[in-house]
């Protein structure tokens, strides 16, 4: 087995500082402070930033064409897996302590090797995760999230809940209150759930008003042992549109908002929004987040960005100011988070070998997070698009709109008014690179 340390960032003194836009030193935030006030909140408290455990601890960096490149010596096959699950742990929180930020998100199988038994696993979990309440208290960061991970092992093949075997929804069923549970013991501020295998890969095999009556009695059952526990945090469904299936079920914001209205569940979840997911299915991150801030079901996001030569889910440090300056004044609208924050659901590069880079990836992202919060805020003091919306919607609080929405205006009496002259409407300018322009400014100002 490998060396390993039971220091694995030595180089790093940590916790990373405040330097400054001006500071020459990489391992400093250049925007991000901690304790800075915006709109009345510190930045902390806004952001609310959380580091995942699987890609940063989890993942050797390998990819469909080639082993991985990186330096975890507790991802060595000849290692011991209590003993490596252990080494993994300390360089986790390490890395969490010497970022400085609040909280972690993590899978079961991230921290604790499973078992040839389920019982096995389980107890493996419950070792690890004792470890884990002792760096908690030491280090003072908090869980976000947890969640069970119901996609890796081949019993996960077709699905989970939605799997045409009963036994493997009983199995995941097992799983995911055993997680909850630890969830609930960790003092988690959610409980998400991400369908990665609740789709299809053909039509010609799949029953699609079964396995939708499938997934809808899963989550049910999640949100009562919820009830059952006493868990007070929030549930999260992340949407997803395709891969590693070819369709899934939770496919964007719009399509999990209609799914939880047509099962009873309206109340029960919330969404844990992605940014590369959301382009995978088509849209912005803005978009997503505006929806669902608009239906009442936003509760959390996974800060990443996908690249746009490639057509798949690339979990990228995010980096763009503008986008992200959008995402935070919808959040920002919505009245910012309550139990979610931004959770760092991303990926070294593979070429991106130095222990140093995964402090460098996640200080830029929060970096541009903190710049973002400066220009949301700027746009949400000026009014920048509030005064925009609310003027190019302006007449329907008039008497035509209001008997429009009212129900008093009927077809035949909104046709009389056309037919007699009455309304002849003009087009208006949307004033769109107007906006952008200001959008800009703000993004320059702040």
């Amino acid at each position: 087995m490998a060396n390993i340390s039971t220091e694995f960032f030595p180089e790093v003194p940590g916790p990373i500082g405040f330097g400054g836009l001006d500071s020459s030193d990489p391992l400093s935030f250049k925007v991000y402070d901690p304790d800075r006030l915006v709109l009345g909140k510190s930045m902390a408290e806004h952001l609310r930033i959380a580091v995942c455990y699987w890609h940063s601890f989890n993942w050797a960096g390998s990819d469909v064409f080639g082993e991985g490149t990186f330096d975890r010596p507790w991802l060595d096959p000849a290692a011991e897996p209590m003993r490596a699950a252990h080494a993994k742990l300390d360089a986790a929180f390490e890395f969490f302590a010497k970022l400085g930020v609040p909280y972690f998100c993590f899978h079961d199988i991230d921290i604790a090797p499973q078992g040839d038994t389920f019982a096995e696993s389980a107890r493996n979990l419950e070792v690890i995760v004792e470890a884990a309440e002792k760096a908690m208290a030491a280090t003072g960061v908090k869980l976000l999230w947890g969640t069970a991970n119901l996609f890796s092992h081949p019993r996960f093949a077709a699905g989970a809940a939605t799997n045409p075997d009963p036994e493997v929804f009983a199995y995941a069923a097992a799983q995911v209150r055993h997680m909850m549970e630890i969830t609930h013991r960790l003092g988690g501020e959610n409980y998400v759930l991400w369908g990665g295998r609740e789709g299809y890969e053909t039509l010609l095999n799949t029953d699609l008003a079964r396995e939708e009556t499938q997934l809808a009695r899963f989550l049910t059952l999640v949100a009562e042992h919820k009830r059952d526990i006493g868990f007070e945090g929030t549930l999260l469904l992340e949407p997803k549109p395709q891969e590693p299936t070819k369709h899934q079920y939770d496919y964007d914001s719009a399509t999990v908002h209609g799914f939880l209205e047509r099962h009873g569940l309206a109340g029960e979840y919330k969404v844990n929004i992605e940014g590369n997911h959301a382009t995978l299915a088509g849209h912005s991150f803005h978009h997503e987040v505006t929806y669902a801030v608009d239906h009442g079901i936003f509760g959390s996001v996974d800060a990443n960005r996908g690249d746009p030569q490639n057509g798949w889910d690339t979990d990228q440090f995010p980096n763009s100011v503008e986008e992200l300056s959008l995402v935070l004044f919808e959040i920002l609208r919505g009245g910012g988070f309550d139990t979610g924050g931004f959770n760092f659901d991303t990926k070294l590069r593979r070429q991106s070998l130095d222990r140093h880079d995964l402090f460098h990836g996640h200080i830029g992202g929060i970096d541009a997070l903190a710049q973002a919060l400066l220009v949301a805020a700027r746009l949400h003091e000026e009014a920048t698009l509030s005064s925009a919306r609310a003027d190019r919607y302006a007449d329907w609080d008039g008497p035509l709109g209001r008997a429009i929405t009212g129900g008093e205006a009927t077809l035949a009496s909104l046709a009389e008014l056309v037919d007699d002259g009455s309304i002849d409407p003009a087009p208006r300018s949307g004033r769109q690179e107007l906006l952008e322009n200001r959008v800009n400014q703000a993004i320059w100002r702040s």
